[in-house]
């Protein structure tokens, strides 16, 4: 091969992806939804009012769709914690767990460092909390386009710092999904980088840790994910400018031989972020943090939208896995 096929890269020829037969007839339904990659156009980076308006709207939409799923005969209860520049939900869920009653969970909401603002970020933290049966905390973190990088990240070592006054470091487990996978990453590093106690457990799904997009899935899921379009738009207004390559932005390239509790992590093969999962996995296991990666079949980003079996599958072994070591610690 010529040094300028290797530079083009692999030419395939289009072709129809079939649905697979091999996952839920619920599975199968959400993959035949169309990618959502270039269906939606994001604004400039640089025009932040029309930033403004578009978060506002999909916060707007994804605080409802999060609604419509609680159940108000079961929903937890919720405290809010006024932090110094950010709030602080506390959800106790009904089915609060007497055996660890000393334990917490901590969550950091995903939605593409844009969306997920607001009480969608209590909402966000219902379905582990009640799976668990553990009381959570999940941090309304500042985004852009007002409060770029780094005002999230610090939002979030403030809240794990409140966490940390009230419960035992070894009696905590954090959890993040997508952006919130990536932010929960970065949160850690530099939390242990300013002293702090690393928790007893840490659970990433399908983590957003190299905001490079450097990640073979990157071009070979693109349109193929039903869930995620690339986040080049967004990642920009987020980064304000900053080093991508920056630990405490993308974790993926941060040092976790300093130390880093034991993790599991979750994709799907159709996931755009299956490489930013599988690489994170291997920077754990390099520095000899103990280190699970479980992929879902023909799971797009997060899952099938908690509308398939597989879904509440993976959400239960998620639950087990931080309740087994919580109960261990």
């Amino acid at each position: 091969m010529s040094d300028e096929q290797l530079a083009k890269g692999l030419v395939v020829p289009a072709r129809v992806i079939p649905i697979p037969t091999s996952v839920s007839p619920e599975a199968q339904a959400m993959l035949a939804m169309p990618s959502p990659y270039g269906a939606e156009v994001e604004p400039d980076p640089s025009d932040k009012a029309a930033w403004e308006e578009h978060t506002r709207e999909r916060n707007e939409m994804l605080t409802h769709a999060l609604a419509q799923g609680i159940d108000p005969a079961t929903a937890p209860k919720v405290t809010e914690h006024r932090l110094s520049n950010s709030t602080l939900y506390e959800i106790e869920p009904q089915n609060l767990s007497a055996d660890l009653a000393d334990k917490a969970l901590y969550v950091m909401h995903g939605g593409g460092f844009t969306v997920g603002s607001g009480v969608a970020a209590a909402y966000a933290a219902f379905p582990l909390a009640q799976l668990t049966g553990l009381r959570a905390f999940s941090i309304d973190y500042r985004m852009p386009p007002k409060s770029p990088f780094p005002a999230g990240l610090e939002d979030s070592v403030e809240a794990y710092r409140f966490v940390l006054e009230r419960y035992a470091a070894n009696s905590i487990a954090i959890y993040g999904p997508s952006a919130g996978g990536g932010m929960a990453v970065s949160c850690m590093l530099k939390a242990r980088d300013e002293g702090l106690t690393m928790p007893a457990a840490c659970m990433l799904h399908s983590p957003e840790a190299d905001l490079t997009e450097s990640g073979d899935s990157f071009e070979t899921n693109l349109g193929i994910d039903s869930v995620l379009g690339r986040l080049t738009k967004s990642i920009a207004l987020y980064a304000d400018g900053h080093d991508l390559k920056d630990p405490y932005l993308s974790p993926l390239y941060g040092d976790f031989s300093k130390g880093f509790p034991p993790t599991m992590l979750t994709t799907g093969t159709r996931d755009l972020f299956l490489s930013n999962t599988v690489m994170m996995h291997r920077a754990l296991l390099r520095a000899d943090i103990p280190a699970d990666l479980h992929v879902g079949e023909a799971m797009g980003h997060v899952g099938f939208y908690g509308a398939a079996p597989e879904d509440r599958e993976l959400q239960q072994e998620q639950a087990d896995f931080i309740t087994r070591h919580l109960r261990a610690s």
